[in-house]
């Protein structure tokens, strides 16, 4: 009798390090991962994990990269050849005994100086946790198409990085519903500011000057040049579809809003900034969604309101960084549709430019109730909801003008 093997294939969400330390464990070998015999005499240093003094001197508790944990073993300082992984745990353990207003090691019987297991514990965590955020930043960068890098930092707590979030680049639609809708033709123009562009085909005006700087005001669409006009890629009508050209870092907040974002880099007025992208579904759907988002405490449900509101964007799972951009009754960034190869007005791409010249090193903010935005509901202020009828939420933007609620 023949049988029919189908495999499936699936991308594993395990690092290597933890892949190795499965097989090490089990005594396998596995060559793609680098398990070899030889590999296994091999040991580098991932961290440390404790520290000791005995008879004098001084010695640290390594885990190995790689290893299980069950191979972590007590090694002399004069051994240890990683500066910066010392670095990490001694500072590690002056900020956890500063925040504790501790300052000096426990000594336990037999004279044998050491750490107490609170603050070793505590060293293992954020060893941990700088490590997933490093994979999380490489796998980030990995994943975006545009220009800007993008950076992560949690000096704050020890959240580590989002389990069931997604990075995409642009929407990514429910079945059935269509974002990319039949425009085969584009502008002829030699100049496209000068001349008869997209925009004014459209019944608007051009969006940006020659500085490739926004001109018009908030409520008017941005109407592109696409992948059918005679323009090329240096046209100042191509800005949007360009992506972000800033390097942005998203980091911890120190008060309660969850993740937010900052920019690393000087952005001056009236600049486009980033995209506003997730899942495209129905407003129904975004109503389902909804009510479950409502018990968790999160929701990210931005509603395409331009002409109707048939359709919701929601950026729970998939997104880019504008999923970790903040509320604020005084932002910095302001809400544009934005149309490039969909002429659909229910379907209209999300850009945030630029309200004002904002700092390297500013966190970046937009207000959830602009026009395209609805209602917020989240208990770290990262939300947004297509829904009137939701519990009122306290804002926590800290603005002067603060309007004191969420929605």
């Amino acid at each position: 009798t023949d049988f029919l093997i189908v495999a499936w294939y699936v991308p594993c969400l395990a690092s290597h390090e933890t892949l190795q330390e499965l097989c090490r464990k089990e005594n396998l070998r596995c060559k793609s991962i680098g398990i070899t015999n030889k590999s296994l005499k091999s040991y580098e240093v991932e961290y440390l994990c404790d520290y000791k003094v005995e008879e004098g001197k001084e010695y640290y508790l390594v885990k190995w990269k790689g290893w299980p944990e069950s191979s972590n073993t007590w090694e002399p300082q004069k051994n240890l050849k990683c500066p910066k992984l010392l670095e990490n745990f001694l500072s590690d353990k002056d900020e956890y005994l500063s925040r504790m207003k501790e300052g000096r090691a426990l000594k336990v019987r037999n004279s044998v100086k050491a750490l107490k297991p609170a603050v070793a514990d505590y060293i293992v965590k954020k060893a941990k946790q700088r490590i997933a955020l490093q994979r999380w930043k490489e796998e980030l960068n990995r994943k975006k198409n545009h220009k800007g890098m993008i950076l992560v930092e949690n000096t704050v707590d020890l959240e580590g990085p989002p389990i069931d979030f997604y990075y995409i680049n642009e929407y990514k639609p429910a079945p059935g519903i269509n974002v990319i809708n039949g425009i085969t033709t584009g502008c002829e123009c030699s100049d496209c500011p000068a001349e008869k562009c997209c925009p004014k085909e459209a019944g608007f005006i051009l969006a940006y000057n020659k500085r490739k700087k926004l001109k018009i005001q908030p409520g008017l669409p941005i109407y592109e040049c696409n992948s059918f006009c005679r323009c090329g890629p240096d046209c100042p009508n191509r800005i949007v579809q360009k992506g972000t050209q800033y390097s942005l870092c998203i980091f911890r907040t120190n008060n309660g809003r969850g993740w937010g974002v900052k920019t690393l880099q000087k952005i001056k007025t009236n600049s486009f900034v980033m995209e506003y992208v997730g899942e495209v579904i129905t407003s129904e759907e975004a109503e389902r969604r909804g009510q479950f988002y409502d018990n968790q405490g999160n929701t990210y449900l931005f509603d395409l309101d331009y002409d109707s509101d048939e359709f919701t964007v929601d950026a729970a799972r998939y997104g880019n960084v504008s999923h970790f951009v903040n509320h604020s009754c005084d932002p910095n960034l302001q809400v544009f549709n934005v149309f490039i190869d969909n002429l659909d007005l229910r379907l209209p791409r999300i850009a945030l430019f630029s309200t004002r010249t904002i700092k390297a090193g500013e966190e970046l903010t937009f207000d959830y109730q602009m026009k395209g935005s609805i209602d917020l509901t989240s208990d770290s202020a990262d939300g947004l909801s297509p829904s009137k009828k939701r519990i009122r939420t306290v804002c926590k933007c800290g603005a002067v003008c603060c309007r004191g609620y969420l929605n």
